[in-house]
């Protein structure tokens, strides 16, 4: 079989057309073109394809696509299957070889892709510490207290050293000159408030299937779901691998509402019980979203100056919105401010 033949075939199809043109909007080419091909020459004859085929869930809410993605591109960065990274990038081919090289990859390594989609993708995108930064600072300077940093979706916790990056908006810097991580998102429009005094007591995470960047088979995985012709996403990843071994954080596997309930219980006056997370709110279930909206407001209730609450997030208003809100919601008050519209993966900004 050559083409896909399942009845779920024009589902799936679909959804690796949409995460193609995803990509291509999100500047992955390369990416984009691979989903296409991989929807043409997936078919029964693999473990692998007839688990795509046969996917039981919502492909675009389960990312299938990108699963398989990662683990192609954790092959290659194995260095496990040459004639594979022999047509990733820098690499180029014509079609004909890439569908040829992919379907033998997929046959050849049958097992190790079947397995590779039992993980949703998680790209600990370091970029979106850009888009947060000048929320941050604007809760330093309204509060003018150091921060007790909680963030759900943690992943490998990387963004909880937010702090320890350097950042370059427009003409404008911020943060520390020798960090290996290096963020210059572009901006669109005027310049966002870089003031104010910003400290860290805490740092704490948790995610559902949190990362350990200490095993080699978590960094790999971690790695393998940047986009392959997105060398720089790569990139600031491992220097942000490289600084979290000399950053104090706790990150542990817990459901996200049990997690900020139990670490409100925690606050203590003095500094801001912050949370924040960014681009994963969407894939919780509505209850557990409920649930930690409604722990925030119950403890908003009893927040007061010297021991306030701070809600900042990255996520789209609304699931058809191609880009991302930062929103904020202080307490005392509740007010909730939308500061900036924000690119999915952090390339610009536009402050609002």
């Amino acid at each position: 079989m050559n083409e896909i033949s399942s009845t779920a075939a024009p589902a799936i199809r679909d959804h690796f057309e949409m995460q193609a043109k995803a990509c291509d909007g999100l500047g992955s080419p390369f990416t984009a073109r691979l989903c296409r091909t991989l929807a043409g020459l997936l078919d029964e004859s693999t473990r692998t394809g007839r688990r795509v085929l046969e996917w039981p869930g919502n492909p675009r809410d389960d990312a299938l696509a990108l699963r398989l993605c990662g683990g192609l591109h954790a092959l290659v960065l194995l260095g496990s299957d040459r004639q594979l990274a022999a047509i990733y990038p820098p690499q180029q081919v014509d079609d004909q070889t890439m569908r040829l090289v992919l379907t033998e990859a997929i046959a050849r390594n049958d097992q190790a892709l079947f397995a590779a989609l039992d993980n949703a993708p998680q790209t600990n995108e370091i970029a979106r510490s850009g888009m947060l930064l000048p929320g941050f600072l604007a809760i330093a300077r309204e509060t003018g207290l150091p921060f007790a940093l909680h963030e759900i979706g943690s992943s490998a916790a990387l963004n909880l050293q937010f702090d320890r990056f350097f950042y370059r908006y427009g003409e404008a810097e911020w943060g520390d000159v020798a960090s290996p991580v290096r963020l210059a998102p572009v901006l669109r429009g005027k310049l966002p408030p870089l003031d104010g005094e910003l400290g860290v007591l805490s740092r704490h995470g948790c995610d559902v299937a949190p990362v350990d960047i200490g095993k080699a088979a978590d960094r790999l995985r971690l790695r393998s779901y940047i986009w392959a012709d997105q060398a720089q996403r790569l990139e600031r990843l491992d220097a942000a691998i490289g600084l979290a071994s000399s950053t104090a954080f706790t990150l542990e596997k817990a459901d996200a509402a049990d997690f900020v309930r139990a670490k409100l219980a925690t606050r203590q006056p003095g500094s801001v019980f912050v949370l924040f997370h960014s681009i994963m709110w969407q894939y919780m279930p509505q209850s557990t979203r409920d649930s930690i909206a409604g722990a925030l407001e119950e403890a908003g209730k009893e927040a007061s100056g010297d021991a306030p609450i701070a809600w900042l997030r990255m996520e789209p208003l609304s699931t058809s919105d191609p880009f991302a809100t930062l929103s904020l919601t202080l307490w005392p008050g509740g007010e909730t401010r939308h500061l900036a519209k924000c690119d999915y993966h952090g390339r610009w900004i536009e402050w609002l």
